[in-house]
């Protein structure tokens, strides 16, 4: 019996603090993003964006990646020890 008290509370406690959080900032930003939603349009032409940025940076890192593959081969060869010319007396 305690325990439909305790949720009868939590839901009046609930009521207060739902209206307070929908009528802030916050929840009107969150109305009107969820009410303005994106059209067909605008959804395709920012799908080829990110599709575009996705190629682009994934060129990136294959050139990255073929740079450090090359800095890394100079370093682990071994490098061959030039003589010194012979000295005169």
């Amino acid at each position: 019996m305690v325990w439909v008290l305790g949720v009868v509370v939590l839901l009046l406690m609930m009521i207060p603090l739902t209206a307070i959080v929908l009528d802030s900032e916050v929840g009107k930003a969150l109305a009107r993003r969820l009410g303005a939603g994106v059209s067909e349009a605008e959804g395709e032409a920012r799908l080829k964006r990110l599709e575009e940025e996705v190629k682009y940076l994934s060129e990136s890192v294959q050139s990255l990646q073929d740079e450090t593959g090359f800095i890394r081969k100079l370093l682990e060869k071994p490098k061959e020890q030039e003589a010194l010319p012979p000295g005169e007396d």
